[in-house]
């Protein structure tokens, strides 16, 4: 990360004319004392990837110190994870970053709560407290694409039995670090700095917010659950779980038919190539009468190889979070587009491989889900979406106005 985000620029500030680097790197520009601010910034980052590293290895089985490369066999050539990365993963690390921020930070608390509120209140009008006839502990949530797992906590939180799916493994083991891994401790000792924007150099205002520093997790998840636990019939921590799969293939099966009371998506939808298929598995999995609650854009990911439109949806996403840095390049990539023709008609069980896609507008969402057996009880337009993990200290930042609906499983 050193190199692409400051030792090339060193290199590139230095091939300057000498008059013009040496103004530059006097006061009160400092660039070079800039650099050196960006690299520490990058070493906390840093920090917090080798926890996850660490606690993601534990859950494998696999050792916290691999051999070095001198000492690695062939066969044993894949415990060698360090000085590895690729471009892709360089910039799937940076997603991540942003979206801690985003997630778990008290920065990113107005952007996550601009579409995570609405689904908090649509569970709470559905399954009252107030109803003596209801325990929150025994309805089943289901979050598809549920990314770094907040609203699969804040869900569990209330009382709810809450399941997340997520198909990045970046975004899975980020996840549980962060709702498992954590050191006990009070007054913030369980607190990591993190830098969100220290690779952005671009669009800046003041340099100050690119050396932007916050704090995260901003609650204990742990501490948060034993509490929430208080009085419950099932305590939190066996409310609570994620799954690592192809949400259609998975939940679309036998195995979840009719299982979940609700299922919330947020900034999921238009991650489906095929719209219908994420509606049958929707259909699938949700017990009759169950709610079906939706929050985003229709930024969709895949799309015909017609030629870059600006937004890099030439390139597909494998990831349910929405995981831009910048606009639209996500995580996961795969070709898209060039699916065999002549296969049209053959259903392929291939969850998010499967050939073909096609984009919506919310209109035409709407009227799938009620031919899909549904009925819209609520639709609405938030103008005041917000964005996704975007700098609200930055020249440029993206909003999004959010489609939010719930519809119920008819039949």
């Amino acid at each position: 990360m050193h190199y692409n985000v400051t030792h090339l620029r060193r290199q590139a500030f230095y091939a300057l004319p000498q008059s013009d680097w040496q103004l530059l790197a006097a006061p009160p520009i400092s660039y070079l004392d800039t650099l050196i601010a960006v690299d520490e910034g990058i070493e906390a980052n840093g920090r917090i990837a080798s926890g996850i590293l660490s606690a993601a290895l534990s859950s494998l089985n696999l050792p916290s110190n691999a051999p070095t490369s001198s000492h690695i066999s062939k066969q044993n050539h894949s415990l060698d994870w360090h000085g590895h990365a690729t471009p892709n993963d360089n910039d799937k690390a940076q997603t991540i970053i942003r979206q801690l921020y985003r997630d778990w930070s008290v920065e990113g608390a107005p952007e996550r709560n601009s579409c995570n509120d609405p689904v908090l209140e649509d569970l709470a009008l559905e399954f009252p407290v107030s109803n003596g006839d209801i325990n929150r502990n025994d309805i089943k949530i289901l979050i598809p694409g549920a990314g770094l797992g907040r609203l699969v906590f804040e869900i569990c939180a209330r009382g709810f039995q809450a399941e997340g799916n997520e198909i990045s493994f970046h975004a899975l083991f980020t996840s549980s670090y962060i709702l498992n891994s954590l050191p006990p401790g009070g007054s913030g000792s369980y607190q990591m700095d993190l830098y969100p924007w220290i690779s952005t150099f671009s669009n800046r205002i003041s340099r100050n917010d690119q050396l932007r520093k916050v704090k995260i997790p901003d609650v204990h998840p742990g501490t948060e659950l034993e509490s929430a636990s208080e009085g419950q019939k099932i305590h939190a921590f066996q409310r609570m779980s994620m799954t690592a799969s192809d949400f259609t293939l998975l939940y679309g099966g036998d195995g979840n038919k009719e299982k979940f009371n609700a299922v919330c998506t947020v900034f999921f939808i238009d991650t489906a190539p095929n719209l219908l298929r994420y509606v049958e598995t929707i259909r699938n999995c949700l017990k009759h009468g169950g709610l079906w609650i939706n929050v985003g854009p229709l930024l969709w990911h895949f799309h015909p190889n017609l030629g870059d439109d600006g937004h890099g949806r030439n390139e597909d996403i494998l990831d349910g979070e929405d995981g831009e840095d910048g606009v639209g390049n996500k995580d996961g990539r795969r070709e898209n587009g060039k699916g065999n023709n002549n296969n049209n008609n053959k259903r392929e069980d291939r969850g998010i491989a499967e050939p073909g896609s096609v984009e919506l507008t919310n209109e035409e969402v709407l009227s799938l889900v009620e031919q899909s057996g549904f009925t819209i009880e609520k639709q609405e337009i938030i103008e005041a979406g917000g964005g996704y993990i975007s700098d609200d200290t930055s020249l440029f930042v993206q909003r999004y106005r959010l489609s939010h609906w719930v519809a119920r499983r008819n039949r």
